[in-house]
């Protein structure tokens, strides 16, 4: 079975090498183009097994389907893909295409769903194997695995360690499904389907008067990207690694109540939140006492909030 690899970065890497290591038939690979004179990992990685690799800017320029066909693919497996691939590309090998989504499909549709589901407070996710078709993450279902999300986990602990590697397992088992003719086509149940829009600064705004689980949801889904959003001084701070304080604080939302070398904490609606990390305008991401040192942040002092 002739595979084209469609993506990009460490994940799509790993997932050549495991498909290489199964000894399926990679004919071609495709890969994002240079940025900044630095190869692409999966870039380095194709040109080390001989595998033609090819980098158009656009997916959907005339040109590149015309080169694709000459392939001859039967199937395509996109590992991380953020470019918009044609109809013609996806429809065009017998065996169609199929792509990982880091949700349990049809929930958190869109390309923030690992952030949606900590945001939103849920304790279990997984990751799908999909047919694509015209839409976003709408097309069948082949496969699914189930993760847990713990009460701590972050946007990165929750990818790295639990959905990257049942991804990379995944798409692997699928590639055996299909060519042993055992994958299934499963629609996907409409009536529970949800999208979400891409998470950035404008959705990870900080309101302290929301119920501190919340907040705390919040700050953990846009760590490490693209960080909860609070203001000091007139001056915007994306705060990181915190930990929710099962305790009172006492004291109004979002003012300090200790600052310690573990961190700063502030009151929230219901209980506490210890920040550990924050990043300042024009900064690096730095240890809150950091901060705190800086701009001689003191007990009483106030976090404001930006979100509604």
């Amino acid at each position: 079975m002739r595979i084209v690899l469609i993506g990009q970065a460490r994940f799509a890497e790993d997932v050549l090498k495991a498909l290489l290591e199964k000894g399926a038939e990679v004919v071609a690979v495709y890969a994002p183009p240079d940025a900044s004179g630095r190869p692409d990992s999966l870039k380095v990685a194709v040109e080390a097994v001989g595998i033609p690799v090819f980098q158009p800017p656009k997916m959907r320029a005339p040109e590149v389907y015309q080169q694709y066909i000459k392939l001859e693919p039967e199937l395509n497996v996109m590992a991380f893909v953020t470019d918009i691939l044609p109809q013609n590309i996806l429809d065009y090998p017998r065996f169609g295409s199929i792509q990982y989504h880091p949700s349990l499909l049809p929930k958190h549709r869109g390309g923030s769903a690992i952030n949606w589901a900590i945001i939103n407070g849920e304790t279990k996710t997984g990751i799908t194997i999909f047919w694509t078709v015209a839409g976003i993450d709408t097309g069948p279902i082949l496969l699914q695995k189930e993760a847990d999300i713990t009460h701590d986990d972050t946007v990165g602990s929750l990818y790295f360690d639990k959905l990257y590697q049942l991804g990379l397992d995944a798409l692997v088992e699928s590639v055996d499904l299909i060519r042993d003719k055992k994958a299934p086509r499963i629609p996907q149940d409409e009536s529970l389907a949800s999208y979400e829009p891409l998470c950035d600064a404008s959705q990870a705004a900080v309101n302290w008067f929301q119920p501190v689980t919340t907040v705390y949801n919040l700050i953990r889904g846009s760590n490490p990207q693209p960080g909860a959003t609070t203001s000091f001084g007139g001056n915007s701070i994306k705060l990181f690694d915190s930990e929710l304080l099962n305790k009172s604080a006492g004291s109004p939302a979002g003012e300090i109540t200790e600052i310690s070398d573990k961190g700063i904490t502030i009151a929230g609606n219901g209980g506490a939140i210890l920040v550990k990390r924050l990043q300042p305008p024009g900064s690096a991401k730095i240890p809150a006492v950091e901060y705190a040192q800086s701009v001689s942040l003191k007990v009483g002092d106030r976090f404001e909030s930006v979100g509604k």
